[in-house]
């Protein structure tokens, strides 16, 4: 890079100077010494860059280019861009202004001068920085419990932007993954909101969002039986985690119930219930619930039994709030 900015100097120069033989005199400029190294300017996109040039009281002739093109020769303006002018201060300054900076702005600025003694350059280079941008991000995805997922975030910006992702569950811990983000066996506790980020220290980094849901087949969680007496209400209890969200059925042996007269079977959510009114001696027995998706299904034992059978119910605290409102409901149905 280096070579080629030097070889663009001289080429600059060497256009200056026979610019500079052709324009009036009457500037007067500082001397700047020409092999001394580039000055840069970092300026970020949309701002105002000043490039600064100063004069004093040697007499000499003055002009501004960028690479081949003149911008201004003395007081006389070349270019047809209208962000672009100069900025003086009396007789000691002649600097170049350009507007809301773009991309195609960057390059090599030159203030060149001709004096009695010899041919001066005042060398620049305009570096624009471009803030991240994220332009293209995976949309919103489903997939099954083990598949493989690939999540893409591609972003611009000068200089190239930094590309990070988070999953944002309470540790939201970085993902090694960069542009492409690849999750080998996705389990159920990867699935969630998917944050990339692309950052360069230009300005605020650039956040997009990603929604990953993962399907799985269903686990039966927690089973409730119930010690009942006769004339009483029985309630059985199943719980199950699943996505797609479960269905339930319940059988007692090998036939399925539905609510009928004496039965109510509530669903709320992952949990349903199945309510026995007037528990009679017939009624007592194993029940199975069923939880399924189209992924799969899993089942599960429960029992309603006579007070002092001597099985273990001590997870019936352990009833949810909404769930006595259900049998709060059932109280109600079978006018208890």
């Amino acid at each position: 890079m280096q070579v080629g900015r030097k070889s663009c100097w001289r080429q600059l120069q060497a256009s200056f100077f026979r610019l500079l033989c052709l324009l009036p005199t009457g500037f007067p400029v500082r001397s700047v010494d020409m092999q001394r190294a580039t000055d840069n300017i970092t300026i970020r996109q949309g701002d105002t860059a000043i490039i600064r040039c100063y004069v004093d009281d040697k007499i000499s002739k003055v002009a501004w280019l960028n690479r081949s093109n003149i911008i201004f020769a003395g007081q006389d303006k070349w270019s047809l861009d209208p962000r672009v002018d100069l900025v003086t201060k009396g007789q000691l300054e002649y600097s170049l202004r350009i507007q809301k900076v773009d991309v195609y702005d960057e390059g090599p600025y030159t203030c060149s001068i001709q004096t009695k003694q010899q041919p001066k350059t005042s060398q620049v280079y305009l570096i624009v920085q471009v803030p991240a941008n994220i332009y293209k991000v995976s949309e919103d995805i489903t997939v099954n419990e083990g598949s493989n997922v690939t999540l893409s975030c591609l972003a611009s910006g000068r200089p190239d932007p930094m590309i990070t992702w988070r999953l944002l569950n309470p540790s939201a811990e970085p993902l090694d993954g960069e542009e492409y983000l690849d999750i080998i066996g996705i389990m159920r506790n990867q699935a969630g909101r998917y944050e990339c980020k692309a950052s360069n220290d230009v300005a605020t980094p650039d956040v997009k969002y990603v929604n990953v849901v993962v399907n799985y087949p269903p686990t039966i969680k927690k089973t409730q039986s119930s010690e009942t007496s006769v004339g009483r209400i029985g309630t059985l209890q199943c719980e199950a985690v699943a996505v797609p969200t479960p269905e339930f059925e319940w059988y007692r042996d090998e036939k399925r119930l539905s609510n009928t007269q004496g039965i109510n079977i509530q669903i709320l959510g992952t949990t349903t219930v199945l309510m026995i009114a007037n528990v009679t001696e017939e009624d007592y027995g194993n029940y199975t619930c069923v939880a399924s998706n189209r992924l799969g299904a899993q089942s599960a034992s429960l029992f309603l039994y006579r007070p002092g059978t001597g099985r273990d119910i001590n997870s019936s605290a352990c009833v949810s709030q909404p769930l006595w409102l259900l049998l709060a409901f059932a109280c109600l149905f079978f006018k208890c």
